[in-house]
């Protein structure tokens, strides 16, 4: 069997969900859209099942599979409903949904009268738009559409959420100005205490853990990547939750001046004992990897030397005397570079590198 595999760390994953919980300071749901950041959604749901206030993904599909694997605790739609057809799902599995959209609002409200509505509500989080400009209504019309919905004795409104676009730059004041635009908005809400809020994603967690969360939406931090892109307190108490390796499956000695692997990018200086490693582009590691990124060779430090290929990847043994065939190559995670460092080696983030793992299985450890 091919060497390469994913190490799952579900212990790992809780410690993080509590440290999430904790900045947020009331309830959250875990996000494991894209199959949980390429971590195994239904996995990392049931690791969490019972100590998760509820789960958050992208579209039905993903939430449908949660269902079917017995994850009984709330789930929330982050893009709602796409068409109309996937309301009478959204009330049979008993999912959450965010509107986002007026459309959205007229198809629900169109829904009255369904017989799958009959003593049924849909409990729906509210999106504004106070600067991502992606989803959400505008703040002008944000008051009026939730009196809207609240008239709807099928609706269930439960949150007014918000999402900001700049919150891994905690010196941007974009941030402050979103979540106040946000705080002046939903104050215009009847009730004296106001609705439930969720402003909070990873970044916010981590930078802004100042900000009122009735219910926050870890996503990034819950893997152990810090999506900052300095040092940081709270961010340094996340554990990694995946630890990407594989083995060195054949070994050769060059000489001086000999090129190594396409295009010849990197070239000996000296002789060099050379590792051929079973990883590539395809199971996710960035092919444009620079020669020396960093990489852990049966514990100690190493590095990658010439391009990545499709399957293989070489790495420098030559200061690795004991290192050979059956050698264990760790490329991220425990024990060697965050999947943040490096991301930010190879000018990609840790977004794309977790959710662009395809190829390797997936081993899970402290389930």
């Amino acid at each position: 069997m091919r060497p390469a595999r994913a190490l799952i760390d579900l212990s790992a994953l809780r410690h993080n969900y509590r440290l999430a919980r904790r900045l947020g300071g009331g309830k959250a749901l875990a996000v494991v859209k894209a199959d949980a950041y390429g971590h195994g959604a239904v996995r990392c749901a049931q690791a969490l099942q019972g100590e998760a206030d509820g789960f958050a993904v992208a579209c039905i599909e993903e939430a449908l599979a949660l269902r079917e694997a017995g994850i009984s605790a709330p789930i929330l739609l982050l893009e709602g409903f796409f068409e109309a057809s996937e309301l009478p799902l959204l009330i049979q599995h008993e999912l959450w949904c965010v509107l986002h959209s007026q459309w959205q609002i007229d198809a629900l409200e169109a829904a009255a009268t369904s017989a799958y509505m009959s003593g049924k509500r849909l409990k729906v989080w509210l999106k504004m738009d106070t600067g991502m400009h992606r989803l959400g209504l505008s703040p002008g019309e944000y008051a009026t559409v939730w009196q809207r919905l609240a008239a709807m004795a099928h609706v269930q409104l439960m949150v007014a959420m918000s999402h900001f676009a700049r919150a891994d730059e905690p010196d941007c004041p974009r941030t402050a100005e979103q979540a106040a635009s946000f705080v002046d908005s939903v104050q215009l809400l009847a009730g004296a205490a106001g609705p439930a809020l969720s402003l909070s994603n990873s970044p916010a967690l981590l930078a802004w853990p100042q900000l009122r969360n009735d219910w926050a939406r870890p996503g990034l931090m819950l893997y152990g990547a810090s999506p900052l892109a300095g040092d940081d307190v709270r961010a340094s108490q996340l554990q990694p939750v995946m630890t990407l390796e594989s083995r060195v499956i054949a070994v050769r000695t060059l000489d001086a001046g000999e090129p190594i692997g396409y295009g010849g990018r990197f070239v000996t200086d000296q002789p060099t004992r050379v590792g051929v490693v079973a990883m590539g582009y395809a199971d996710g590691y960035p092919q444009f990897a620079p020669n020396g990124t960093p990489v852990s060779i049966d514990g100690r430090n190493g590095c990658v030397i010439g391009r990545v290929s499709m399957d293989m990847l070489t790495v420098d043994l030559s200061d690795h005397p004991q290192a050979g065939v059956g050698s264990v190559v760790r490329l991220w995670g425990e024990g060697a570079p965050t999947a943040a460092q490096l991301a930010a080696q190879c000018g990609t983030s840790a977004y794309q590198l977790l959710c662009g793992l395809k190829r390797v299985p997936r081993v899970y450890l402290g389930g």
